[in-house]
């Protein structure tokens, strides 16, 4: 969950901000780009679609320029019309309950409060959301909507893309408007045939100092090996694992507690926040891919930007090795997306496997439809790939080019610092399953962090963290009711918030009713942290432990049971007593059901009308006391 902004332009005055950046337009004169692709990502999928917009331009005799958000000085977006032919791209990803991603908080802001008139720039915008969440593509839709009221010209209408479906394709098919339109306004001829432009040089190092080349460290070489706070995104702590213990007693998953050591990092963090993690490929896969590519992995290279006057002079950071660049900094496991289809299929030595790669990386609807069913639905990596298209051989360096980079995963923080001010307690479920070709899916993260073992003799192992900001806390008064919805491993950040309002308790401050719902299989199972949780309700600090156990019985009992028999309480709480309602967990469905849950909980106790319950919860959530932390 990341901050949030108010959602009507001119509440937030921000007309006078001033930005300390760079200029995007002496960048674009020094360099003669006419294109500027801004984006705000959190993930790297706007980055990425940024970065093929920008490779794509080429093939329109065009000049572009990727550029963060959070780098360059928006409020000359006006000056725009001093570049001839020129057109601002916004690739906008959507996080959380409609909020901007952390690299667009700042552009964000700006926008919402200016008036500056945007007369005569020429614009398009592709919004990056998911139709789980109730605000969908609110970033970008307002990015859209705001560029347009401020005067500017809007070139391509707004590409809406949604990750529950098929993010790719609609990229895909929202460029093949795109291009047409650009090329109507600029007077350009359309290519009869989409060309492959190599984006990077390849330079080998035969003779290098090991402390000259990059081990997996993010920002600064070395930052590994001599820590410096601030600890952040671009400069993560290593923190020891002092902690990793199975939580499930039964059942054929593995769900984790682990605790992360921050002495001495001066890393601050509030019950609710996140903990981001940055894991390593699977060594054995890395391994494979190596045999299947025919290459040394341990051979140092360099990937150099052709473009000189591009921001990314590597696609990751060099020098660095093969097998560190697929171990740390490039996503191997994911489905590869259409255009790295595209860019290798001139690899392929077998004519049919060429047609293949080509047709699926194409926007026909036959196109479309075997990408989604042989690479999507059967959930190919690049690895599974490369195996069933055995004439297939690219260059290394080629796919390392073309394959996206490896990210963060969010963990919810299950601990309290008021308890627990040197650790940091995380609680996950182990990823892994078979797909449809037979092969064992594991996930990156969840796998790497269950091999963490922590012995008695040795060193800790290490885990790449920061912390990152949410607004997923408890009420600032500890006398206000909380009611924590969380099955599963969505238990997390209600552990923390259970371990404050003891401690707040023990001080002495008046803490009002604590009430659980927890969801989970059997009790015998996967009643996760079922000890703690039991003790916490024998003390007195949990005023109710309500558990649902889903497969216990021969009729499935989920947490929005529990709360429709609790119905009159709650809402004595909620509409009485200015309650705080917390939910954790699955966005899919879980979350839906639950809102859908307190609708009928208000129009079955208050008499409310449907619209009139669905209103009061939109206006308990404006106002703080309905938060979610949810994910799909």
């Amino acid at each position: 969950m990341l901050r949030s902004y108010t959602t009507l332009r001119g509440e937030r005055n921000m007309s006078n901000m001033v930005f300390q950046m760079t200029s995007f337009i002496e960048k674009m004169k020094e360099n003669d780009r006419n294109i500027v692709v801004f984006y705000g990502s959190q993930t790297g999928t706007a980055r990425g679609f940024a970065t093929r917009l920008v490779k794509d331009a080429q093939n329109y005799s065009m000049r572009g320029m990727i550029a963060d958000l959070q780098e360059y000085n928006m409020s000359e977006l006006s000056r725009l019309t001093e570049i001839a032919n020129s057109l601002a791209v916004f690739c906008m990803a959507t996080c959380g309950e409609g909020e901007p991603t952390d690299n667009a908080q700042d552009f964000y802001g700006w926008m919402q409060g200016t008036y500056d008139s945007l007369e005569g720039v020429r614009f398009a915008v592709f919004g990056l959301g998911n139709k789980t969440y109730e605000h969908f593509n609110t970033i970008g839709k307002n990015t859209d909507q705001w560029l347009s009221d401020l005067g500017a010209t809007r070139v391509c209408d707004l590409g809406l893309g949604d990750a529950d479906n098929n993010l790719e394709e609609d990229f895909v098919c929202w460029t093949q408007r795109f291009w047409p339109a650009v090329c109507e306004l600029l007077g350009v001829q359309a290519p009869r045939q989409e060309c492959s432009f190599r984006q990077y040089e390849l330079v080998v190092h035969n003779d290098i100092s090991v402390s000259e080349v990059y081990s997996g460290e993010l920002g600064h070489l070395m930052s590994f090996q001599i820590q410096k706070t601030p600890f952040n995104e671009k400069n993560p702590f290593l923190a020891p694992v002092i902690l990793n213990r199975k939580l499930n007693k039964g059942g054929n998953r593995h769900l984790m507690h682990l605790e992360l050591d921050i002495s001495g990092s001066e890393i601050r963090y509030t019950a609710g926040d996140h903990a981001a993690v940055y894991p390593a490929n699977d060594e054995s896969l890395v391994n494979r891919l190596g045999e299947r590519l025919g290459v040394n992995l341990d051979t140092i290279i360099t990937l150099k930007n052709l473009d000189v006057g591009s921001d990314m002079l590597h696609p990751f950071p060099c020098p660095t090795s093969y097998r560190t660049a697929l171990t740390h900094y490039l996503d191997i496991t994911n489905p590869p997306r259409s255009n790295l289809l595209f860019e290798l299929a001139q690899y392929a030595s077998e004519p049919r496997e060429q047609r293949a790669m080509r047709e699926m990386a194409c926007s026909s609807t036959e196109g479309k439809a075997l990408y989604r069913s042989w690479v999507l639905d059967a959930e190919r990596d690049v690895l599974a790939v490369l195996e069933d298209l055995p004439s297939l051989r690219p260059p290394v360096d080629h796919l390392c080019e073309l394959l996206p980079r490896l990210q963060a995963r969010f963990y919810s923080i299950a601990s309290s610092a008021k308890v627990h001010p040197t650790s940091i307690h995380i609680c996950a479920a182990v990823v892994e399953h078979t797909t449809k070709t037979g092969r064992v899916f594991k996930g990156v993260a969840t796998n790497w962090l269950k091999n963490k073992v922590v012995t008695d003799s040795g060193p800790k192992p290490n885990v790449p963290m920061y912390v990152r900001k949410s607004q997923f806390h408890l009420p600032l008064s500890a006398a206000k009711p909380v009611v924590m919805i969380g099955p599963g491993t969505g238990i997390a950040p209600f552990m923390g918030f259970i371990q404050e309002r003891a401690w707040l308790k023990e001080q002495g401050e008046e803490v009002g009713e604590t009430i659980l719902y927890f969801g989970c299989r059997h009790r015998h199972e996967d009643f996760l942290y079922q000890e703690e949780l039991q003790e916490f309700e024998k003390t007195g600090v949990l005023t109710q432990l309500n558990v649902a156990f889903s497969r216990q019985q021969k009729h499935k009992v989920y947490v929005q049971h529990l709360l429709k028999k609790n119905k009159e309480h709650l809402w004595n709480l909620i509409h009485l007593h200015n309650a705080h309602i917390y939910v954790c967990g699955d966005a899919h469905n879980m979350a839906r059901d639950v809102q859908a849950t307190f609708h009928a909980i208000a129009e079955e106790v208050e008499g409310l009308t449907h619209a009139e319950a669905v209103d009061y919860f939109k206006r308990l959530a404006t106002s703080g006391r309905y938060s979610q932390d949810v994910w799909s």
